[in-house]
């Protein structure tokens, strides 16, 4: 996963609406009006917060029957989670080289 797909996820979860909006349909599909419903948010604000979670591969629409549902999309975050999970080992990796350079002085 390059930085350009994940500086442009990080910028959609920075809104901490689209991360309510994330973690509720972590837990269960829901349209816009649902999430309307269970947030202080109108339903045309969560429409568009959830196209912005669409267009970086986070949430996906789902037609049943009438109604469009949305749904978050596992891949992606377990690919995300998988990517800083690497990033924190590199880190850590460099942090404990310059530990022992230190310690060795």
């Amino acid at each position: 996963m390059s930085a350009d797909t994940l500086l442009p996820m990080f910028a959609a979860l920075a809104d901490e609406t689209r991360w309510s909006i994330l973690a509720e349909l972590g837990r269960d599909d829901a349209s816009a009006s649902a999430l309307a419903a269970r947030m202080p948010v109108s339903r045309q604000a969560i429409a568009k917060h959830l196209s912005v979670l669409q267009e970086v591969g986070l949430v996906e629409p789902v037609r049943v029957g009438r109604e469009v549902r949305f749904r978050a999309v596992g891949a992606e975050l377990t690919a995300t989670a998988r990517r800083l999970d690497e990033i924190g080992r590199t880190w850590d990796r460099r942090l404990a080289a310059i530990k022992g350079i230190a310690e060795g002085l």
